[in-house]
């Protein structure tokens, strides 16, 4: 088992930047990938970002040039930072992790951007 556990939502106004962190802790030897989601009301969840352990990352075309994941190998963390923040990228953000055991979902953080 892994659990995962995202902070470091918040409100903030367009054009702005927040930071947002995600801390996994249990099987930490088994991760492979880690993953960023988020879920606009009424909308399906969307992939966001993704880094490998062998060190890969992608990006979804709408946040590119604007997110950075950042990956701590050691202390299995993965960072979200959002720069040049639109309305459109208000959602719940969840940390996603892919392991030799399965597939795990953090609770997720709100992240509200204001016109």
């Amino acid at each position: 088992q892994v659990q995962l556990v995202e902070s470091g939502g918040g409100l903030v106004q367009g054009g702005g930047s927040l930071r947002l962190s995600c801390a996994a802790s249990g099987r930490t030897a088994s991760l492979d990938i880690m993953r960023w989601f988020r879920q606009a009301p009424g909308k399906e969840r969307e992939f966001v970002a993704a880094s490998w352990t062998g060190g890969t990352i992608a990006y979804a075309d709408s946040v590119k040039g604007r997110f950075t994941i950042s990956r701590d190998k050691f202390k299995n963390t993965v960072d979200l930072q959002m720069n040049s923040l639109k309305v459109e990228d208000t959602a719940v953000y969840y940390c996603n992790a892919v392991t030799s055991s399965g597939l795990y979902w953090g609770q997720g953080t709100q992240v509200t951007v204001s016109s």
